[in-house]
């Protein structure tokens, strides 16, 4: 089963896509408007056959929903209407921070971290989505 996860933030959308138990990072999308960018997500989920999305949800710190929650519960709501698959949120505390960590550990120029750290958010979040999910 393939899935997408997406990590939403307001320049750009990491895309990762699952195989079965793997994640591996997709591509970025940079955001235009919300018609453009769920386009692009549905565009991408038809060519990989995904039935399944995996949005991150922007919790705080204690766990709270925040206005980036909000921003990306109507996100979501547009993505609904053209996606006739499954969309699941899972929480996204600390995936871009992980990853960020993750490519200045490895030496990645600022440049190249800026273009791949949202893809590895999205690996992040789905990661955590197959780990949760019931087998």
């Amino acid at each position: 089963m393939t899935v997408i996860a997406l990590d939403v933030g307001t320049r750009r959308i990491g895309v990762a896509v699952g195989e079965g138990t793997f994640a591996f990072p997709h591509s970025t999308v940079e955001r235009r408007n919300v018609r453009d960018d769920v386009a692009a997500i549905v565009a991408i989920a038809r060519e990989r056959g995904a039935r399944t999305i995996v949005v991150g949800d922007p919790l705080t710190l204690s766990g709270e929903r925040a206005l980036a929650s909000e921003q990306i519960d109507a996100f979501v709501t547009h993505l609904a209407r053209a996606f006739d698959g499954e969309i699941a949120r899972v929480d996204e505390r600390l995936t871009t921070a992980a990853a960020q960590k993750a490519l200045i550990a490895a030496d990645v120029s600022r440049a190249k971290r800026k273009k791949v750290v949202d893809q590895l958010a999205a690996v992040g979040i789905l990661e955590t989505w197959q780990a949760r999910k019931p087998r």
